[in-house]
């Protein structure tokens, strides 16, 4: 397959709340993906040797108890998540566009129009982004294998896994708000 990328030097890299609180199985369950994290350390490093803009997205989460309150060790970046962003959007819920600074209106001040996103969870923040970003007009490629979530239940009790939430989420978001690939397509 062809590199889904343009040549445009303005494509931004979103990624979403990789967050050290999202590592805690007890409060989360188990998660897909292991690969994750190094697909997302791939990606920022390619984006950074390209010069292209990077954006890190913070959940600063209100939920009682949550791991990713602003106020506790889980909030922090993973080790993967180095150096300076250009922009450090902070949020209280799932799309990075209801944060703060405004992402949408900082991605139009610098004329940007194509984004790829990645980061954790594949099927909330992620794809909300994702979705919120084709409304927006935004051309959206969304990293597969550079997202992870984790196992959840219905609401009648059944157990979803979390590779079968990945799949709804790559099946649900491509054609229709985005161009779902993995990251060896993106740096081939």
């Amino acid at each position: 397959m062809p590199n889904p990328l343009t040549d445009d030097k303005r494509t931004a890299l979103i990624l979403v709340d990789v967050q050290t609180g999202l590592d805690d199985h007890e409060y989360w369950g188990e998660r897909n993906n292991e690969r994750c994290e190094d697909n997302i350390g791939a990606l920022l490093a390619a984006w950074r040797e390209a010069g292209r803009p990077v954006v890190f997205v913070k959940h600063n989460s209100v939920t009682p108890g949550s791991p990713l309150a602003a106020e506790l060790p889980g909030n922090a970046f993973k080790d993967v998540i180095e150096g300076e962003p250009d922009l450090l959007v902070t949020k209280e819920v799932n799309s990075a566009f209801y944060g703060t600074p405004d992402l949408h209106e900082w991605l139009r001040q610098n004329d940007i129009g194509e984004l790829v996103i990645a980061g954790i969870t594949t099927n909330h923040c992620c794809e909300s982004t994702a979705r919120m970003a084709a409304n927006l007009g935004y051309r959206t490629i969304f990293a597969l294998d550079a997202t992870h979530t984790f196992d959840a239940t219905t609401p009648d009790g059944e157990l979803v896994s979390a590779a079968d939430l990945t799949r709804a989420t790559a099946a649900s978001l491509h054609g229709e708000f985005a161009t779902v690939v993995d990251t060896a397509e993106l740096l081939g």
